[in-house]
């Protein structure tokens, strides 16, 4: 086994080219073949996690993608946001959502605080 740390973009594409054919074909665990690939997708998934961080979504997407993951509308959002006005106001990112809305909308639909907690990029601004 030829492993080392990934540390450029051409390592990085290297170690992807080494992996692509064992995606198609997955090696078993425990044994060589197994074992560089679980150390390989190790590697590679700490250099994107360090190169290529994903951001979260901002609140406004992130409740929207609840929304339309468990069929809820606006109505439903209610009881953790306030009347429907507000709900619309906070769906169109004219309304920053206060810290009981961001816990409620958190423990009723589990929508993570992390996501809510982002500053959203306000309309007009």
């Amino acid at each position: 086994m030829q492993i080392h740390p990934i540390r450029t973009e051409q390592d990085y594409r290297a170690a992807l080219k080494a992996l692509s054919p064992l995606f198609d074909n997955e090696p078993e665990p425990g044994t060589p073949e197994g074992d560089y690939f679980d150390v390989m997708l190790t590697l590679v998934e700490a250099y994107e996690a360090k190169h290529f961080p994903a951001d979260l979504p901002n609140p406004v997407d992130a409740i929207k993608f609840r929304m339309e993951q468990s069929g809820l509308t606006a109505s439903d959002l209610v009881p953790a946001i306030g009347r429907t006005n507000r709900v619309y106001e906070v769906l169109n990112g004219t309304r920053s959502l206060t810290l009981p809305m961001i816990w409620r909308l958190h423990s009723q639909f589990g929508i993570p605080a992390e996501s809510l907690i982002k500053p959203v990029q306000r309309v007009g601004a």
